[in-house]
């Protein structure tokens, strides 16, 4: 029995020497700094993310400091779920769209001011929405290859 404990003994001495190797403490302090590394990230991500989104960057950013995983997930669930530039883009092109709807009149395509049927170009922008017939100097679309009008070919 007493060569029983010897062999625990050697189990455990060998355990606790490991425990205090330089070895050990090595992969150690590597952990930690890539723990730390990895909060550090987060917290940059959390803010930059939450800027770009036009949340409370600042304090996403603590709350993910102070709790560095659970704050990142929570700020993952409660984030705006588009961009601003994404948001601005699409409520951009909704005006646009009820522009070109809602409005009997023509507008231009490229600054969406109003202009009358006979233009030739946007007085604007200066865009070219139309040409004139050689023959009866009535407008024409750009794509047309004849004069519904004269008859000319163009």
């Amino acid at each position: 029995m007493v060569g029983g404990n010897l062999g625990d003994a050697d189990l455990f001495s060998s355990i606790v020497s490991f425990f205090n190797s330089p070895l050990f403490r090595l992969t150690e302090n590597l952990f930690l700094l890539f723990l730390v590394v990895v909060w550090g990230s987060l917290v940059f991500w959390t803010y930059r993310d939450a800027r770009r989104r036009g949340g409370l960057a600042l304090y996403w950013a603590t709350v993910s400091l102070i709790f560095p995983v659970a704050g990142w997930l929570v700020y993952l669930i409660v984030r705006p779920p588009e961009y601003l530039e994404d948001m601005r883009e699409r409520e951009l092109e909704i005006k646009t769209k009820e522009a070109v709807l809602g409005n009997t009149d023509l507008v231009c395509p490229s600054c969406l001011k109003p202009v009358d049927k006979d233009f030739l170009i946007c007085p604007y922008c200066r865009r070219r929405l139309k040409t004139a017939c050689p023959s009866c100097e009535r407008p024409l679309k750009i794509g047309w290859t004849i004069c519904p009008y004269c008859q000319e070919t163009l």
